[in-house]
């Protein structure tokens, strides 16, 4: 196996030489700099990150802790971080299921030395004491948070605007039955689009009918569980807002089994806009959210923390969502509408 002594054999010069082209260094010139990797290249010689790391007391890695690694939302996450980071020569090192503050904290010792910063996606309250002690150590963006940690960044999506303008669009189209399947108690994207959903109803004059508001935990199976309890039902809504496109498969494939056509017999919209979503017969009427530039946004505001010269931590993002029409709902027309958030988490 190569070590360093032999590339800077090969490329003619000192070790320290080829120690900081390794690192980085502008201290070497670039046809120096050519040479010492088109050397390391000829012989196969990978640095050792960990003994540059200890030189330049930086990793080149960013740690992620999400609470779930399945599904399009997640992939697509993690695919904006890792876009994004490898164009800026850092790694990720992935970890999941934390959802309270023992878990995230243990993660993050776990991974301390190893990363330069740390993105995390926490929708626990009580995560946030651990997650405090965390941004003593090292830069920490939040993705999506239940509220606002001191010394952290955040980037949010607009789930409560996007929620409450979809079910205008059924208020609008003139639904006035209209039920929601739920995502997950205590998550705060499901909270958020369950509070976008009364806000609209009330705004209509109309009062949310707990009836109406259906359990589901963003999986295509509780989607069709709900579908289930629509058709086992003596009284139907005549529209219904799924919390997201994952529980609207479910949903829209029990009511295709059950002979109900859709918008017909019943609107149903989702949230997310997930690639599927425009492919459903019929296509789904959602809320387009741009997770890969959640993921993305979540890189950037680390590297513009590792930049400055003292961290602080106070940025706040929001991503603006946008209204996608599609046959689902009975709209006479395809359209898109984007949505200003106003109210609500990182408004």
């Amino acid at each position: 196996m190569a070590t360093i002594r032999d590339v800077a054999r090969s490329a003619g010069v000192s070790i320290a030489t080829v120690s900081r082209v390794f690192n980085g260094s502008s201290r070497v010139s670039e046809q120096t700099a050519n040479r010492v990797w088109s050397a390391a290249s000829n012989l196969d010689y990978w640095p050792n990150s960990a003994a540059r790391s200890l030189t330049t007391h930086t990793s080149n890695a960013f740690g992620v802790l999400l609470p779930d690694l399945y599904g399009e939302f997640f992939s697509e996450v993690i695919r904006g971080i890792d876009h994004t980071a490898r164009r800026h020569d850092y790694q990720i090192l992935i970890s999941s299921s934390h959802a309270n503050a023992d878990e995230i904290v243990g993660a993050a010792k776990f991974m301390r030395g190893r990363i330069d910063g740390l993105i995390i996606m926490a929708s626990d309250t009580g995560s946030a004491e651990g997650i405090q002690q965390i941004a003593e150590r090292f830069p920490v963006v939040l993705l999506n948070p239940c509220r606002q940690v001191d010394g952290c960044s955040s980037i949010s999506l607009a789930n409560f605007a996007g929620a409450r303008t979809v079910v205008e669009h059924l208020l609008d189209l003139g639904h006035r039955e209209i039920a929601i399947v739920k995502g997950p108690p205590g998550n705060v994207d499901a909270e958020e689009r369950l509070r976008g959903y009364r806000e609209a109803m009330q705004g209509a004059g109309l009062s949310p009918s707990l009836a109406l508001e259906w359990p589901g935990d963003f999986t295509e199976l509780s989607g069709l569980r709900a579908a289930d309890m629509l058709l086992q039902s003596s009284s139907r809504p005549t529209a219904v807002f799924t919390a997201n496109d994952c529980m609207a498969v479910g949903f829209l494939s029990a009511l295709h089994r059950a002979g109900l056509e859709v918008p017909g017999a019943l609107a149903v919209v989702g949230f997310d806009d997930t690639t599927i979503a425009r492919y459903l017969s019929p296509p789904l009427t959602t809320v387009h959210v741009d997770t890969y530039e959640l993921g993305s946004r979540a890189v950037q505001l680390l590297l513009s923390s590792l930049e400055a010269s003292e961290y602080k931590g106070c940025a706040r993002e929001l991503l603006p969502a946008t209204l996608m029409v599609r046959s689902s709902c009975g709209s006479p027309r395809q359209r898109e509408q984007p949505i200003l958030q106003h109210g609500g988490i990182g408004s």
